[in-house]
């Protein structure tokens, strides 16, 4: 994966999330992406936090930002491997997140919402 190009994908990443611009967003998705969260299991009723499809990932993320408003994001660190791109990020309360995207090419194919264990 080309750094310069993965840089390029955090600051949108990032950029997109906070003006909370989900188009903008999902345009770096496949249609079939597979993306798990603990978060989605508890927004989407019978999902075991599992979103299949963009159509869906589309349906998760404006009910969270319906119910977070404030959303905010900014990245502390990228990590990088052969197909993966990690974000890790503070959210609006402070808490560390990391976003581990696999990409197939330019898309991501899955992506997992991973939070800091207490």
């Amino acid at each position: 994966m080309d750094r310069t190009a993965i840089q390029g994908f955090v600051d949108g990443w990032v950029r997109d999330w906070n003006a909370h611009d989900l188009e903008s967003l999902l345009a770096h998705y496949a249609d079939d992406v597979v993306f798990t969260s603990p978060v989605a299991a508890q927004l989407i009723e019978g999902s075991d936090g599992v979103v299949r499809g963009k159509a869906a990932l589309r349906a998760y993320w404006a009910e969270g930002l319906r119910r977070i408003p404030d959303l905010r994001f900014e990245v502390v660190a990228t990590y990088v491997g052969v197909d993966t791109v990690v974000i890790n990020y503070r959210n609006q309360k402070g808490g560390l997140v990391n976003e581990v995207l696999v990409f197939d090419g330019p898309l991501v194919v899955r992506g997992h919402g991973t939070y800091l264990a207490t």
